[in-house]
């Protein structure tokens, strides 16, 4: 594997997982249950499991006194699993632990039990243990904030800084300064020559920025470090920078935005972050909307290397023709394996929401026998937990964009870019009422 297909799939694992944490987010906070038995427990990396155990036998002993005899024994239940699960890891994983545990009340009003524990895909540096009538998930809200990292160089006469943004830290990279001579003359030089001097001198100022960007933003030589680059400066040397062909192509790609400042050095680079906060926090934003852009260009040109629609795109994923698979995350199909009780055939079907509740999906069309259901989940799980069988790439949308809006309308809200094309006609089933003697004449 190459490294930008190694850094692709990272990329795609990393939505993946941003895109479970929202849903299971969502999930947490809907729950409400009866009493205080809700425990929201998380646990820094470097912690000790024993500690935690010990602080679990503490609370057990003091909910022992709790007087509602219902809410006592929901918080004992509920603190004995924590236990149960917690003895499952021996010591804390690299980024932590995060178990939610307690009993809820369904729809229905009836109460159900409730355990999730995972670690999560980075380091969450909060310790945390509640007990209350909800799951407290304000911590886990720190794993969705961006660790995009954007490169920034600043230009100015006196010399140039580059500096780097994660999340809301900054930091200065590398900055020299430069002692460029200005536009007046000076008594018995030539103005020509003056002239030549300071446009030799500025050159050398561009490449030299040029040089050191290649050293701080593609430091393998091969992959650049960082999302999106902001090019800012008081003069125009920031506009020289990017039109040069000093500027190496790689970074030119990456470049978002260049930005007037009215200084330079550290400065300058403050109010660079402030002038292009927009940008940056519209990235992911920008990013979705150009991956839809290219499926819209895909069909525009009529290239057949797209597809849409639950059936089609099952199809082609099946013959690992897909090589982005594009989901609207709040998707509302349902996955169901059925099974028809007199022989025992398997049947797999992707099911909207109007589909589920029409019941000619649940009976075998030809002995009209009722199938039964054997798994349902719903779809978009599915896709998240088997993308990777099918060789291809996941990239979950919104519809907060136009282009988002648009392709969750007019093409079901699931669609792919192919490698090659595939001929979906070819799997047609025939009408049934077709007459094949006419067909074959």
């Amino acid at each position: 594997m190459g490294e930008k297909d190694k850094a692709q799939d990272d990329d795609g694992d990393r939505a993946v997982q941003v895109w479970k944490i929202k849903k299971l987010i969502k999930a947490l906070e809907q729950a409400r249950g009866n009493g205080t038995s809700m425990i929201s427990l998380i646990i820094p990396p470097r912690d000790q499991t024993s500690r935690v155990n010990k602080m679990l036998s503490d609370e057990y002993g003091t909910a022992s006194n709790i007087k509602s005899r219902v809410n006592r024994q929901s918080v004992l239940s509920a603190i004995t699993s924590t236990q149960q699960r917690l003895k499952l890891y021996p010591k804390v994983p690299d980024n932590g632990l995060v178990i939610y545990c307690g009993t809820i009340m369904n729809d229905q009003n009836k109460e159900r039990e409730v355990l999730v524990d995972f670690e999560p895909f980075k380091p969450i540096n909060t310790s945390l243990y509640l007990c209350d009538n909800k799951f407290h998930t304000e911590a886990l809200a720190s794993l969705l904030e961006s660790d995009e990292k954007f490169g920034f160089i600043v230009m100015d006469g006196n010399g140039a800084l580059f500096g780097l943004l994660t999340g809301n830290t900054r930091s200065v990279l590398h900055k020299f300064s430069v002692d460029l001579p200005k536009k007046h003359g000076r008594g018995g030089q030539s103005a020509l020559r003056f002239a030549r001097l300071r446009l030799e001198k500025r050159h050398n100022f561009v490449r030299k920025v040029a040089e050191i960007a290649v050293t701080q933003f593609i430091p393998d030589g091969q992959k650049v470090n960082v999302t999106g680059l902001i090019l800012a400066g008081s003069a125009d040397f920031k506009t020289e920078l990017y039109t040069s062909e000093l500027f190496d192509q790689r970074l030119k790609a990456k470049v978002l935005k260049t930005v007037d400042v009215s200084y330079g050095g550290e400065n300058g680079f403050n109010q660079a972050i402030d002038l292009s906060a927009e940008t940056l926090g519209n990235v992911k934003f920008i990013q979705e909307k150009k991956l839809v852009q290219r499926y819209f260009d895909e069909i525009s040109k009529d290239t057949n290397k797209y597809c849409f629609g639950v059936r089609d795109t099952m199809l082609a994923l099946e013959q690992g023709a897909v090589e982005i698979l594009i989901a609207w995350e709040n998707m509302e199909h349902t996955r169901l394996e059925l099974e028809n009780p007199q022989t025992n055939e398997k049947v797999i079907k992707i099911l909207s929401k109007q589909e589920m509740n029409d019941m000619s999906h649940f009976v075998d069309q030809e002995t009209k026998v009722e199938l039964e259901t054997r798994e349902q989940e719903p779809f978009v799980d599915w896709m998240a937990a088997h993308y990777k069988d099918f060789g291809t790439t996941l990239e979950f949308i919104t519809d907060r964009s136009q282009e988002g809006a648009q392709f969750v309308q007019g093409f079901g809200g699931i669609g792919g870019l192919m490698r090659y094309e595939v001929n979906f006609e070819a799997f047609e089933e025939p009408e049934e009422d077709e007459d094949w003697e006419d067909l074959l004449a």
